[in-house]
């Protein structure tokens, strides 16, 4: 069986982030000046317990970035990720019991119990 990765993305927003990730963000950005001026970046890599796994880190826009805003906070993505991505939505909750950030993405097939890792 091969798998083929998905088709390309257009350049358009790929990944949706939700007002109560946004305003974590925006709180994370305002306790950490090393961070001030950067962006969300939003990126794939092989790894966890699904085969792929999500990974989100401040970090400079690079040339061939898709980059986004959402409620204030600019998001980027690298066009690899970008072919995983389309069309997930980044959301946050600060609940006792599964709270955090979860990425809810249409191109994932399986998804591990964690949240983080996803096969496509």
């Amino acid at each position: 069986m091969t798998e083929t990765a998905p088709e390309p993305v257009a350049l358009d927003a790929v990944v949706t982030v939700t007002e109560p990730a946004a305003r974590q963000i925006t709180s994370m950005l305002a306790e950490d000046n090393e961070n001030a001026g950067k962006a969300l970046r939003v990126f794939v890599e092989a790894g966890g317990c699904s085969g792929m796994q999500y990974g989100m880190v401040f970090d400079e826009t690079r040339d061939d970035d898709i980059r986004s805003e959402f409620h204030g906070v600019a998001v980027v993505i690298d066009p690899i990720s970008a072919n995983y991505m389309r069309g997930a939505v980044i959301d946050f909750s600060d609940a006792l019991t599964g709270g955090g950030f979860k990425i809810n993405n249409p191109n994932a097939h399986a998804s591990c119990g964690c949240g983080k890792s996803f096969s496509a």
